[in-house]
């Protein structure tokens, strides 16, 4: 952590899915690291008293705000946008964290399915959107995603999680394209094994598994000086290089 830089010198970070998990650890390195930072979740209880610990260990200062509100209420976020970006530090960093992973979709009556692809994909798409076009017209910053290795192929298990991140790399990519000739930087987070409240209950493999302040670290590095996909941790580039490379009948026989 970068503990004696003045809070606010680095100007202001928006962490969008910030009330738990990645997003929340994401949102206290930010701090740390002097951003100031917005929040937006829609569990408001959880959002604030993020905040009010953020603004704690800052001594009182007021270095978090919290903003509620859900990504799937895609009408409101431009409204929402440009009231953060109005009332806050000049914004550097738009960070896209919100993600949901239903232990399985069967397709049965398709909610699961729906809400991945809502929060997921609809959600960043809307958020990142909005965000690419006001860095740009600033003059520069940095847009994060966070997708997954679960985005590099697909496998057996949850289907449409494994779709959701794909789509969201993608997306990504040609934001990164789009934004070549211009001072925005887009990084790809493709997350590992975190241990999350999300992913509590799974059987992770312990050598593969960070925790969320470790995640959250590399996080806040790559937003710095990475450039183009950054796997978190680094090991998962070789990893998924193998699994990408594959034969099928491999791939099917592979846990789900």
């Amino acid at each position: 952590m970068a503990g004696r830089i003045e809070h606010g010198a680095r100007g202001g970070a928006l962490v969008v899915g910030a009330s738990s998990g990645m997003g929340a650890a994401l949102a206290r390195q930010l701090a740390a690291d002097g951003y100031h930072v917005a929040l937006v979740a829609r569990r408001g209880d959880q959002l604030r008293a993020l905040a009010a610990d953020i603004n704690a260990r800052a001594g009182g200062a007021t270095v978090a705000g919290a903003y509620e509100a859900d990504v799937r209420d895609f009408d409101a976020a431009p409204a929402l946008f440009a009231r953060i970006a109005r009332e806050g530090a000049p914004l550097r960093l738009v960070v896209y964290a919100a993600g949901v992973m239903p232990r399985s979709t069967t397709g049965a009556d398709f909610t699961d399915e729906r809400d991945i692809m809502a929060v997921n994909v609809l959600g960043a798409m809307r958020w990142l959107g909005l965000a690419a076009d006001f860095l740009e017209h600033q003059g520069g910053g940095t847009l994060v995603g966070i997708s997954s290795v679960a985005g590099d192929r697909g496998r057996p298990g949850n289907g449409a999680y494994m779709a959701s991140k794909s789509a969201l790399s993608s997306y990504l990519d040609s934001l990164r394209f789009r934004l070549a000739p211009t001072k925005v930087r887009v990084v790809t987070i493709k997350a590992g094994f975190v241990a999350t409240p999300m992913t509590a209950g799974l059987k992770l493999p312990r050598g593969l598994t960070i925790s969320a302040d470790n995640a959250a670290r590399r996080i806040a590095r790559a937003s710095e000086h990475g450039h183009g996909i950054t796997y978190v941790p680094g090991v998962w580039a070789p990893i998924m290089w193998l699994v990408r490379h594959l034969p099928a009948s491999v791939v099917a026989r592979m846990p789900g």
